[in-house]
């Protein structure tokens, strides 16, 4: 359990509510890492440019990226 209480979306702003539905639709459901970083609102954009630049990234194949991302999930222990 975090010590640190995620922002809920009552809380929140309209970019983080963007931010949860964005994570809810590729997740299906908003984890609390994601609750955790809505409290500087500049980490989360930051964190969903990221995102969105690894998913452009078309030089490797769809399903290598899929078995890298499982790999270093299981490897750190990360249940999703």
């Amino acid at each position: 359990m975090a010590r640190i209480p995620g922002v809920e979306p009552s809380q929140a702003s309209w970019f983080i509510r963007f931010a949860y539905w964005m994570t809810k639709r590729k997740i299906g459901r908003v984890v609390l890492p994601v609750k955790i970083m809505a409290h500087q609102p500049r980490l989360v954009f930051g964190y969903g440019q990221m995102e969105m630049a690894q998913a452009a990234l078309h030089s490797l194949d769809e399903t290598l990226k899929e078995l890298a991302s499982i790999k270093v999930a299981t490897m750190i222990g990360c249940p999703f």
